[in-house]
C-alpha cells in the first residue's frame, strides 16, 4: 500500500475504490443491524408492531438498486483495470499525465527463479546479478521470468503484482519505478525448506547511480557461463549478493528450454517435432534427452525430503507413514514398510544402486553470515 512504482500505484488505487465501493453496502447494514435492534426491542412499547407488515416497495427499490449499481461499478472498473494493468502489454504511461515517450527504450531483465535464490541477468548489458537487482528510475523495464525447477512467483510489492515463474515458460511483466530507493522482492509461492529467505533487494537509482551499478557488476571478474550456473542452481538457501561480469550468450534461453545440463533436448526441440506430428521410432532415443527432474539426484545435490527427518523415513522409499493403509495389499514386496535395499515399485523415482539412508541435511544449516535482505 505504499508504492513507489505506477503499475502498484494503480493496483493501490484499485484496492481502495474497490473497498470503498463495497463499505457503501456494509457499513450502512451493520449499523441498520444495531439500529433495529435496538428500536425494535420486546421493552421499547413505543415502536409500531404491525405483524401483518410483509412488503414495500420502496425498501425492495433501495435494497436490489444499490448493489446493483454498485455490481456495474466494479464491472467497469474490472475490465478497465484488467487492459490497462495487463502484465503482458508494455506500458503507456510512466506516471499520471506522463505517456511514454516514442523514443524511450526499455530495460530489459530476465529472471530466473532457482532453489533457494534469484538470477537476474540484464542481456543488452552482458552483466547478471544474484538476489539483487537495480533500475533507473522513470525507465519502462521488461522482465522475462522463468524458473529453474518448481513454480514460484516473483513479486516486488513496491513495483508491481506479482507474477508466476515456470519452468520451461517465459511470463512477461512490464513496470517501471518512479521513486530512488531500496524495496525489497520476495517469493510469494511456497517452493520448500529454503522459500522463506528467498528474497532480494531492488534498487530504484538515478540514471548515474545505476550506471555506477552496472560499472560495479563489470568489475566483478566472474563470468556466468554454463558450467558457473549449473553450480549455481543447486539448492542453497541465504545466499549473498553476487555479480558477473560477463554472461555467456544464450544461456536466458537454454534455462528458458531446460537444456543447459550438455546432452539435454531443448523445449522448442521438443515442441518442433510434436509440431511435425512426433518422431516415431525415434521418441524412444530422445527419452533420456527429456528427463529434467532427476537431474539433480543424478549430480547428488538433492535436497532433503520434506519428511525427513521428522519421520525418520528416506526420501523417495517405500516406508510409509504410521497408519496409513499400505498401497499393496498383498504385500507382494514382503511389506511395504519394510526397507529395500535397492529400489522397488514404491520407489520409481530412485536410481539404481543409491543410497537409501537419509537425504543430506546441507540445507539445515543456518547461515554464517546474517543476509543483508
Amino acid at each position: 500500500m505504499n508504492p513507489a512504482g505506477d503499475v502498484a500505484v494503480q493496483q493501490r488505487n484499485l484496492i481502495i475504490a474497490s473497498t470503498a465501493l463495497m463499505l457503501l453496502v456494509i457499513l450502512p447494514v451493520i449499523a441498520l443491524t444495531f439500529i433495529f435492534g435496538w428500536r425494535y426491542r420486546a421493552s421499547n412499547k413505543d415502536a409500531t408492531y404491525d405483524p401483518s407488515w410483509h412488503h414495500s416497495t420502496q425498501l425492495e427499490v433501495v435494497i436490489w438498486t444499490v448493489p446493483l449499481l454498485i455490481i456495474i461499478a466494479l464491472g467497469a472498473m474490472t475490465w478497465i483495470s484488467t487492459h490497462t494493468l495487463d502484465p503482458y502489454q508494455p506500458l503507456t504511461r510512466l506516471a499520471p499525465n506522463k505517456p511514454v515517450p516514442a523514443d524511450a527504450r526499455p530495460l530489459t531483465v530476465e529472471v530466473v527463479a532457482l532453489d533457494w535464490k534469484w538470477l537476474f541477468i540484464y542481456p543488452e548489458l552482458g552483466i547478471a546479478s544474484v538476489n539483487e537487482m537495480a533500475a533507473p528510475v522513470n525507465v519502462p523495464i521488461t522482465f522475462k521470468i522463468t524458473s529453474s525447477s518448481v513454480w514460484n512467483t516473483f513479486y516486488v510489492p513496491a513495483l508491481a503484482g506479482m507474477i508466476y515463474a515456470m519452468p520451461g515458460m517465459q511470463t512477461p511483466l512490464h513496470a517501471v519505478m518512479n521513486k530512488e530507493g531500496e524495496f525489497r522482492g520476495l517469493s510469494a509461492h511456497y517452493s520448500g525448506s529454503g522459500f522463506s529467505r528467498m528474497n532480494f533487494g531492488f534498487k530504484s537509482l538515478s540514471q548515474k547511480g545505476f550506471d555506477e551499478w552496472v560499472a560495479k557488476a563489470r568489475a566483478a571478474g566472474t563470468s556466468l557461463d554454463r558450467d558457473a550456473y549449473l553450480k549455481l542452481e543447486k539448492p542453497s538457501e541465504a545466499e549473498p549478493v553476487r555479480h558477473f561480469s560477463s554472461v555467456e550468450n544464450g544461456l536466458y534461453d537454454a534455462i528458458l528450454g531446460m537444456c543447459v545440463t550438455p546432452g539435454r533436448m531443448c523445449v522448442g526441440e521438443m515442441h518442433h517435432i510434436d509440431m511435425k506430428g512426433g518422431a516415431g521410432k525415434d521418441s524412444e532415443a530422445n527419452r533420456g534427452r527429456l528427463d529434467y527432474d532427476n537431474r539433480r539426484l543424478e549430480r547428488g545435490n538433492e535436497s532433503s525430503a520434506a519428511t525427513f527427518p521428522a519421520s525418520g523415513r528416506p526420501p523417495m522409499g517405500s516406508v510409509q507413514p504410521e497408519g496409513m493403509m499400505p498401497r499393496d495389499q498383498n504385500l507382494s514386496r514382503g511389506g511395504v514398510n519394510e526397507r529395500k535395499a535397492e529400489p522397488d515399485q514404491g520407489q520409481g523415482n530412485a536410481l539404481p544402486g543409491a543410497d537409501r539412508g537419509p537425504a543430506p541435511a546441507q540445507l539445515k544449516n543456518q547461515p554464517t553470515e546474517r543476509h543483508q535482505h
